[in-house]
């Protein structure tokens, strides 16, 4: 049995994203103890996914943090692992490389012993990039992540059969990539004028905008807050449709099955940061707010499920 560590640190579209190269690597080394150093919100995710024997949580310590730092060496070293797989890939977990002594490395760090960087002048999708990543090592190939573990009791939420997702966050210091709350506004209305529910996915960072959605469609179900990933993957797979912005979710959701259509401002770019799957539709607009509720809808009206009754509800 060899020692193996995956190191995925963050963030949510990033860890999704992930997930197919994880559970590679966990076919690769069935016999193998497997073990996972990522952060606190991915670590219940990560115990489902059946992908690792054990997960750490990294506390991503600060620099002058000397304490933290001399207790992660020893840890690492003291579990004398055989190979690591560098999902992060970042200045901090090639810094890693060095506190545990120089194992078998698959990544991007100088010396490593399995070294992949993209050609020079290509911006491979980390799904691309991963998948030759561990080619070099041996490991694949890399399907799209398989969600079936996730599930989890909606019934709190008594919710109607025929829904959408939106997802009107994003990262807050990052406005630039969401789209206008009114023009969600508009689009939950037409929505909820097809007796198709508006379900509103996202946290406190986004309550000023789901309360102005819910304003405008009152028909609107709020869950600010109330949703976990596990809530999350498995509201998708029975929703009709899901409309966000490029953020951590959308990720999960479409992962999940779920028709989805990702709206782009220039702050980001489809071809880098889309969920990479046949479900998945874009739009991209260099400012958000010139992308109209009609644009959005006439894509809507073209990926969405039928509905439960097998058939689309004909508008108000």
């Amino acid at each position: 049995m060899r020692r193996i560590l995956v190191i995925k640190l963050s963030a949510l579209g990033d860890f999704v994203l992930s997930l197919g190269a994880m559970q590679a690597i966990r076919a690769h080394h069935k016999g193998d103890r497997i073990t996972l150093l990522t952060t606190a919100p991915f670590v219940e995710l990560a115990r489902a996914s059946g992908c690792f024997d054990e997960v750490w949580t990294d506390q991503r310590a600060s620099i002058w943090r000397a304490d933290i730092w001399l207790g992660l060496r020893r840890k690492l070293r003291a579990a004398g692992f055989d190979r690591v797989y560098d999902l992060q890939r970042s200045g901090r977990s090639g810094w890693y490389f060095r506190l545990a002594g120089r194992p078998e490395w698959v990544g991007k760090v100088p010396g490593c012993s399995h070294r992949y960087l993209p050609p020079p002048g290509t911006a491979p999708h980390i799904v691309e990039w991963e998948a030759e990543q561990l080619a070099r090592a041996g490991v694949g190939p890399v399907a799209p992540p398989d969600l079936s573990f996730v599930e989890t009791d909606l019934s709190r939420f008594e919710l109607p059969a025929d829904t959408a997702l939106l997802v009107p966050g994003s990262a807050p210091h990052r406005p630039e990539k969401r789209w206008p709350a009114a023009s969600y506004g508009e689009l939950a209305q037409a929505l909820a004028a097809q007796d198709v529910a508006p379900v509103l996915i996202g946290g406190p960072a986004e309550r000023r905008e789901m309360e102005a959605i819910t304003q405008a469609c009152p028909a609107a179900r709020n869950l600010c807050g109330e949703t976990s990933l596990f809530d999350i993957a498995t509201l998708a797979r029975g929703a009709r449709v899901a409309i966000g912005n490029d953020t951590g979710p959308m990720h999960l959701i479409a992962a999940a099955g779920c028709p989805t259509l990702v709206l782009f401002s220039e702050a980001s770019h489809p071809t880098k940061s889309r969920p990479p799957w046949p479900n998945v539709e874009t739009l991209r607009e260099a400012r958000l707010s010139d992308l109209s509720p009609a644009a959005v809808s006439a894509v809507v009206e073209r990926i969405e499920r039928p509905s439960p009754s097998g058939a689309c509800a004909d508008p108000a």
